[in-house]
């Protein structure tokens, strides 16, 4: 587990701190959950989560984030997770009304 939430955290350009802050611990917790040392707890997963981290991968193994996606939308769906609601709310919209243009006048 340890390897796949340093994975996670380069995988998403973080350091040791924006995890160990977002998860609820100090570096030195982080660089344990890093080495294998100990396993987070569910709190700090909520808090990664949060960021971006892949934490079915980090508890499984197993990328279902990226299931059927190609790697550019995996990056959208990740970016999109990381935005405020009302950002999320707003880009559904217009996508939407994309959709709907798109469909009204196929090229």
């Amino acid at each position: 587990m340890g390897n796949r939430i340093r994975e996670e955290r380069v995988r998403l350009n973080l350091s040791q701190e924006d995890l160990a802050q977002a998860g609820g611990v100090n570096r030195n917790t982080q660089g344990t959950y890093e080495r294998g040392g100990r396993n987070p707890d569910t709190s700090y997963l909520e808090g990664v989560a949060a960021l971006g981290v892949d934490t079915v991968y980090v508890l499984s193994g197993q990328r279902l984030l990226g299931t059927g996606l190609s790697d550019f939308e995996a990056k959208l769906v990740e970016q999109f997770r990381r935005i405020p609601d009302d950002d999320q709310r707003t880009i559904v919209r217009i996508l939407r009304a994309m959709v709907d243009d798109a469909e009204r006048h196929p090229k």
